[in-house]
């Protein structure tokens, strides 16, 4: 067989040999494994799909009949594939249950049609794609990996939706967490579910194949990026969110401590509150006269100052990766308490809350009269950063001016 070499079949194979190389990569990463070998399974199955193009442009289908049908078709999974890669990413805990399984029953029936088709005779096959491929199943797949994917990319996106609130609220250095390459990653995935859509529209309506086919170099962008960034993925096994748990704490009402402390609760519970930047809480009267089936839930005052004792008093906004699980650990309280106690009492999220002290700091110490001796940078590490990027950003969102001009 003679290929023909041309800019896209060169592409098309240099696209396959790294999606094969990257995806050897990921399934032995030493973390994220599970999430790890969905994106390699993932990655394998466009590699093989971009292969159905290299046979095309190189002029090896047109050699060699027997290529036809070959099994290297699994479009129906890469929505599956996806979306737990995402959901196993989002959670370290997560554990593969018998019931996923029939998530990939469709790409398991295609693979299993291609398979049968690969050790029949060619007349076989010929009549196949004649009578029942190109008038039935041929129609089947394609709206079927269209339907598939949009659907997995709907659950996918919610997901990172779900998790990127939940981040702000588990841990105070995020940045290495967002996923936002994987939205990106899903947005590219969209596109391409256009372009399927277009060529959908022209098969069925106009009876054009291949003429506007562009979702093969698509795939192939997306192949690459997944290779190049799955890759440089920072280790998850801090990340536990699971979203069934965190409707039940959304949901579940937070039963209110009562902890010794040596003052007054009504003059913590106002000093709290001035210190959070949030007006003061009703008097206990006035709390008393609201009907209590409309009154939700008051965080607990006392709750309220040992939460910022341990972060201020205890100096834990200066551990650069703080998170919600280690505070509760610092002071004995129920994470759902504490996760309670921030957003409706502090008014904010634990990634803000913690920020907000770390800003603090760094406007207190640049107040101060030997503040030039040390570089912003240098401050602000101290403070409890530690990414230029990442302070900047938050210095910013909380004061409304860069760190250079409030310096200045």
């Amino acid at each position: 067989m003679q290929l023909t070499i041309s800019f896209m079949a060169v592409a098309l194979f240099a696209v396959i040999a790294q999606a094969l190389f990257a995806a050897g990569l990921l399934a032995s990463a030493p973390f994220n494994r599970v999430s790890n070998r969905f994106l390699a399974l993932l990655m394998v199955a466009i590699a093989l799909w971009v292969l159905d193009g290299f046979f095309r442009v190189s002029g090896l289908y047109g050699q060699n009949a027997g290529l036809y049908f070959s099994p290297i078709y699994y479009s129906l999974g890469f929505g599956p594939l996806l979306y737990f890669y995402v959901r196993s990413l989002v959670n370290h805990g997560f554990r593969w249950r018998a019931r996923y399984g029939l998530h990939f029953l469709p790409v398991l029936l295609q693979a299993g049609l291609y398979w049968w088709l690969r050790f029949q005779p060619y007349a076989v096959r010929l009549n196949f794609w004649e009578h029942v491929h190109r008038p039935f199943t041929y129609r089947l797949e394609f709206i079927g990996t269209w339907v598939s994917l949009m659907v997995y990319l709907f659950l996918s996106l919610r997901l990172l939706r779900q998790y990127g609130r939940w981040l702000l609220d588990n841990f105070s250095e995020t940045s290495r967490l967002r996923l936002r390459w994987l939205r990106w990653l899903l947005l590219l995935l969209a596109v391409v579910s256009g372009q399927w859509l277009a060529e959908l529209v022209l098969h069925e309506f106009f009876g054009v194949y291949y003429r506007y086919d562009y979702s093969t170099e698509l795939l192939g962008v997306v192949v690459f990026v997944i290779g190049v960034v799955g890759l440089r993925q920072a280790d998850m096994r801090a990340v536990h969110f699971a979203p069934e748990e965190v409707a039940e704490v959304e949901s579940a009402p937070v039963p209110l401590a009562a902890l010794p402390v040596p003052v007054a609760a009504a003059e913590v519970a106002e000093a709290a509150q001035e210190l959070a930047g949030i007006p003061a809480a009703k008097s206990a009267v006035a709390e008393e006269a609201e009907p209590p089936a409309l009154a939700p839930p008051a965080p607990d005052p006392l709750v309220m100052e040992r939460i910022r004792r341990a972060l201020v008093d205890d100096q834990l906004y200066q551990n650069p990766t703080l998170t919600l699980a280690e505070l509760a650990a610092h002071t004995g309280l129920p994470p759902r308490l504490i996760s309670f106690t921030v957003n409706a009492g502090f008014g904010r999220s634990f990634n803000d809350l913690v920020n907000g002290y770390r800003v603090a700091e760094v406007q207190r110490r640049l107040a101060a009269p030997d503040a030039r001796r040390f570089t912003l940078l240098g401050i602000a590490f101290e403070s409890g950063f530690n990414s230029k990027t990442t302070f900047n950003r938050i210095f910013k969102q909380v004061t409304g001016v860069a760190p250079r001009e409030y310096q200045a």
